[in-house]
């Protein structure tokens, strides 16, 4: 086998790979005689075929075989004596071969770029501790107390509060339209959760008795096909129930599960110190991506770009036909589809760059993703579709890429918490100049 390079440009590399006739043939009888051992022809003993026999029948489909055998193995051993780690599979290109003789082809590859992280303890990051105001528990605890209110059935016409149980059909010039009509229906008077007017219209009804209501949906309702049409709405009232105040005191907390109304506002507080510290770690982590974007600047696989570009590109296209089809503005309107993709392509470019960069980040500190984190995350996904999880279970089980896709936030979440971790040492100046403002602080604070 000869393996030439044949030219270097940048992260490519090219090279002319020659497999000799007769290490084809060599392959060629190796691979006959493996199937001359398993299989069964008539007027044979087991292990007896005749070679030329075998050739005959098998000889076509070994051929193919030994060619993309010979391919594979000649291929990564090019790279292997260059030293090359592949960013994507190789192409390859066939020059010549013709039974009986030499097999040339073409390899074109590109390959992972050197990269050197920064000194990541030379990061200045703006690090947000969220602090939950009193107000922010206070309206968390009406929405719970909200929705432990309890209902009554009453006697008396609807009033603004009551929750009514209807049937409706909705028309428009006649003609009954999709998502228009309901029975058993939940509608709490005054809480404007359905079309404007539709409540009012419905103030002073007794159960049992039929309203006709008219509307008209808003100008910029979200079904397009509605918007700014008028409906006549035939209401049933099967009911009328009256809504009781749950007051904000220990019985709301017993209706939860709590011990107390302290534990119930602690545990209110925990829990929206978790969403907000989760909105600060994402700042956080675009603000540390940003950091990375800027300090590095390697060469990237342009292939890898061009696979993230058409990903991006994708997406535009689709977000573009529903806005389309929805008849709301273009997401990239007054742009041209070049300065688009000139765009979009700087992106895919940045992306393929920082996922180099956490990749190595990850593979020089032993940062790996636990089975056990994939199936967590498999089932988070699974639950996204319910009464379907077991499909979506064996979806991706089978479907290893599709799998990869779960794997690689959770490894590149593990990377980034893993930077903004690494200590960042400071000067004693620096310290002592912080202490000194904190206690000037606090003496102004303290003063009358």
């Amino acid at each position: 086998m000869q393996i030439t390079a044949s030219s270097t440009d940048g992260l490519k590399h090219e090279f002319t790979v020659v497999v000799g006739a007769d290490d084809i043939a060599k392959r060629i009888e190796t691979r006959l005689q493996e199937i001359g051992r398993q299989v069964r022809l008539p007027g044979f003993r087991p292990g007896k075929v005749p070679l030329t026999v075998l050739r005959q029948r098998y000889g076509q489909s070994v051929l193919g075989e030994v060619l993309e055998r010979a391919v594979s193995d000649s291929s990564g051993e090019a790279m292997r004596g260059a030293n090359l780690r592949p960013a994507l599979q190789p192409k390859i290109e066939i020059t010549a071969f013709n039974e009986g003789k030499d097999l040339e082809y073409k390899m074109a590859v590109e390959v992972l770029p050197e990269v050197k992280p920064m000194n990541f303890a030379e990061l200045k990051l703006e690090r947000l501790q969220p602090q939950v105001p009193d107000a922010d528990i206070d309206q968390a605890l009406e929405r719970i107390a909200k929705q432990q209110r309890k209902q009554e059935p009453v006697a008396r016409p609807a009033e603004t509060g009551d929750a009514l149980s209807i049937d409706f059909v909705g028309t428009i010039d006649g003609v009954a339209f999709a998502g228009g009509s309901a029975k058993g229906y939940r509608l709490e008077l005054g809480s404007g959760s359905f079309i404007p007017g539709f409540e009012d219209q419905l103030i002073g009804a007794a159960a049992g008795e039929h309203r006709d209501v008219t509307v008209t949906f808003p100008a910029d309702y979200g079904a397009a096909d509605l918007a700014g049409k008028t409906a006549a709405f035939a209401v049933d009232v099967a009911e009328v129930r009256a809504i009781l105040p749950q007051p904000i005191d220990e019985s709301l907390a017993e209706a939860v599960g709590m011990e107390n109304l302290q534990a119930l506002r602690d545990a209110v507080r925990a829990q929206i110190e978790r969403d907000y510290g989760s909105v600060a770690h994402q700042k956080l982590k675009r603000q540390l991506l940003d950091r990375l974007a800027e300090r590095h600047h390697f060469p990237v696989p342009q292939g890898m770009v061009e696979i993230e570009f058409d990903l991006i590109w994708k997406q535009f296209e689709e977000e573009r036909k529903r806005a389309k089809e929805a008849g709301t503005a273009d997401p990239e309107e007054g742009k041209g589809d070049e300065e688009i993709k000139a765009e979009y392509r700087a992106i895919a470019e940045r992306r393929v760059r920082l996922g180099l960069l956490l990749s190595e980040v990850g593979r020089s500190n032993n940062i790996t993703v636990a089975q056990e984190e994939v199936n967590r995350a498999l089932g988070e996904e699974a639950r996204r579709f319910p009464g379907r999880e077991r499909e979506v279970v064996e979806y991706y089980r089978n479907h290893p890429a599709a799998l990869d896709n779960l794997r690689a936030p959770i490894f590149e979440d593990k990377v980034v918490n893993y930077i903004l971790e690494i200590p960042r040492p400071v000067p004693i100046a620096e310290l002592m100049a912080a202490e000194e403002d904190e206690d000037g602080e606090g003496a102004a604070a303290a003063a009358p």
